[in-house]
């Protein structure tokens, strides 16, 4: 029996009939994003699976990210398939990993939203890009898209998979809708094997460990004439770095900014936020510090009596990376799982997190077990090793050198991925030749 006439779980065949009957109520979930300011209005057709550009012709791979960090992630991926001479279309979900992509992707691959998970806007978004192979990135595992992909059966593989423990946990309580949807992969290309292990215990009948693609993401280059820019304002500043940072962290990055201001006077502490968005509320936070703030998104330049500049721009991290010896990965204070220091480990950087950093922990373990980045638990520690790693250049270089061996012992995801995928595009050219004989 084939998996698409397999019985399908009630909990499955639930969720499908509620989000079927739920399609009304699609607007009004789309408005109140709009208003959180968590989708483009003038793309909004697009989540109900209706395009906004023409579909090229030939074999098409669809390539599925939920956000900014699987796209960088995957982006590699999309530019050798692109190689291969495939067109590839991108579908994510949020706005900035839209506007990301809008730079970012090569000639020949485009983005749209993914439709949101509804049955009809999933049939409607199918039924015109008529994709050739689906790749899923990490662990957007939505059920009704993938459900209709294996209907239509179109391969459908998962790259660079992920579970969590506490996604691991959770989808553990329903292990007949997970074995469902595992079942319809025809493949799942893991980061680890722990991740294999999780894959395979809820039911995924064909996994590869590949590793971990974000390894492989190359450093992007900074644009020179902002390089410059910003060069020549900092000249003879100190700059630290807290990057990717989540509500709650920027208040303790200020407090920190202000007592190691009292030694040294030269200090610029650059706070980029995991959301742009915000940084008008991280200008407020650091004015009532008494700190003086300057930010990027409205073209401003750090003076000399600048505490806080705000680097509220998308895709610009790699900039300031270039002039930060120290850098403080965000997200990790919080509970949110941390956010990824390889980009900032290639560029130089010595790295400082906190604990929670359960969606990197493979390389921040291996950072803390090297020697090659330190955890720090609240203000006073960041504080202290801050104001260390500024007096100790040697030590500060000493464990950026060594996080740049720990990553690179990890790398070659890329390889593998395309490795393991080659038979699938040896299918696709096949079938396109056969097509036009």
């Amino acid at each position: 029996m084939s998996v698409t006439s397999e019985r399908m779980p009630l909990t499955l065949a639930a969720y499908r009939m509620l989000t079927a009957a739920g399609t009304r109520l699609a607007p009004h979930l789309l408005e109140h994003r709009v208003r959180r300011g968590k989708e483009n209005p003038d793309r909004l057709a697009e989540r109900r699976g209706e395009p906004s550009a023409p579909r090229p012709p030939g074999p098409m791979v669809w390539v599925h990210g939920a956000s900014v960090g699987e796209f960088i992630a995957v982006l590699p991926l999309v530019e050798r398939i692109r190689s291969r001479g495939f067109t590839v279309l991108v579908t994510t979900g949020t706005v900035t990993s839209a506007a990301l992509a809008e730079k970012r992707l090569p000639p020949g691959a485009f983005h749209q939203f993914v439709p949101l998970d509804l049955p009809p806007f999933i049939a409607r978004f199918l039924d015109y890009w008529r994709p050739d192979l689906a790749l899923l990135v990490e662990s957007d595992l939505w059920p009704n898209l993938i459900v209709a992909v294996s209907e239509r059966q179109i391969p459908l593989i998962l790259v660079n998979g992920r579970l969590s423990e506490r996604s691991f946990n959770r989808w553990r309580r329903f292990p007949k809708t997970i074995e469902a949807l595992l079942r319809r992969l025809d493949l799942c290309l893991v980061r680890s094997a722990d991740d294999a292990q999780h894959f395979d215990a809820l039911g995924a009948p064909r996994i590869g460990v590949t590793g971990n693609l974000k390894y492989d993401v190359p450093v992007q280059p900074a644009d020179a004439p902002r390089l410059a820019a910003l060069t020549a304002a900092t000249v003879g500043r100190t700059i630290v770095v807290a990057a990717s940072t989540h509500p709650g962290e920027e208040a303790v990055i200020a407090e920190v900014h202000r007592h190691l201001k009292i030694t040294f006077a030269d200090l610029l502490t650059v706070i980029a936020p995991r959301h742009p968005q915000r940084g008008g509320a991280i200008g407020n936070i650091a004015t009532a510090c008494g700190l003086k703030p300057a930010l990027r998104s409205r073209g401003a330049l750090p003076e000399a009596d600048t505490d806080i500049y705000v680097f509220d721009t998308l895709g610009e991290l790699g900039v300031i990376y270039q002039l930060a010896p120290i850098v403080f990965m965000g997200g990790s204070l919080v509970r949110h799982g941390g956010q990824n220091p390889i980009e900032a480990i290639k560029l130089g950087a010595a790295i400082l997190h906190g604990p929670h950093v359960s969606n990197f922990e493979e390389i921040y373990s291996e950072l803390d077990r090297t020697g090659a980045a330190e955890l720090v638990t609240d203000a006073a520690r960041l504080t202290l090793r801050i104001g260390a790693w500024i007096k100790d250049g040697a030590e500060r270089e000493r464990i950026a050198a060594a996080a740049g061996r720990a990553v690179e012992r990890f790398g070659g995801a890329l390889d593998r991925t395309v490795a393991a995928l080659e038979p699938y595009f040896l299918q696709l050219r096949i079938q396109d030749r056969s097509i036009h004989a």
